[in-house]
């Protein structure tokens, strides 16, 4: 099992994207995943929910306004490996990239990158459509996030680990959720969860479960007003490399 999870969010400039994405899958990504330690790489492009996340997120959800970190939530490339120190070794922070890399990598815009430490996570009924230790499934739901305060991280917790996971382990559609630490970057908390498709993800998931943010009375409104997430999040996207 992957217990150490790399993620890397930004923009490209709309002209020069799609060139910029078929170097990114021909030769950078495919680069990524040769590295010491590098079990899987994974790329994301944002895909978007419905009308209740969408009401989620411009009524419930509060963002950082912190100009210091990176405000990029188009694109998400997911690594992962044995253990978080993986990213933070010689072979990964050093390792010499091929003539022309630094050129193409500087076209992103808003980079904000993120180191993790698995914590927690379930399997969902669809856990049989992913082979073993494999790149997260074709749609995906990724928050990152702060508590306001050191009662509301407790709370938090809780939540996750006697509703939200617990449900998750039983919900149509879902393959795998993982909770994670953060242990390096702006988020002290992710949340990466992992549907069959984005159809999958929006009948068992947002509607019934996302929506409840909507509502004061549930426990779920106040986990969700008791936080404060990264630019974009939650971050929810299909896969685009390798392909589903």
């Amino acid at each position: 099992m992957s217990e150490g999870l790399w993620a890397s969010w930004y923009d490209l400039p709309q002209g020069d994207a799609q060139r910029i994405l078929d170097w990114t899958h021909q030769s950078y990504l495919p680069f990524l995943n040769t590295l010491p330690g590098i079990r899987w790489v994974a790329h994301y492009r944002y895909a978007g929910g419905g009308a209740q996340m969408s009401q989620v997120k411009q009524t419930v959800v509060s963002h950082t306004e912190d100009e210091d970190i990176g405000h990029g939530s188009q694109y998400l490339v997911l690594a992962g490996a044995a253990n978080a120190h993986a990213f933070f070794v010689p072979e990964f922070t050093e390792a010499p990239m091929p003539e022309g890399f630094g050129q193409m990598l500087a076209w992103r815009q808003g980079l904000r990158s993120a180191a993790f430490t698995l914590e927690a996570g379930v399997d969902g009924p669809s856990r049989s459509v992913q082979t073993g230790d494999s790149a997260p499934a074709p749609a995906i739901q990724m928050g990152t996030l702060q508590p306001r305060s050191i009662e509301s991280e407790f709370d938090l917790i809780r939540w996750y680990a006697q509703y939200r996971l617990p449900s998750m382990a039983k919900m149509a559609g879902v393959v795998r959720t993982r909770k994670w630490s953060g242990v390096a970057g702006w988020p002290k908390h992710g949340i990466l969860y992992e549907f069959e498709s984005l159809a999958h993800r929006l009948e068992h998931f947002e509607r019934p479960h996302e929506s409840l943010a909507l509502d004061p009375t549930h426990w779920t409104n106040k986990i969700t007003r008791a936080s404060v997430h990264a630019p974009g999040s939650p971050f929810i996207g299909e896969r685009i490399w390798p392909p589903a």
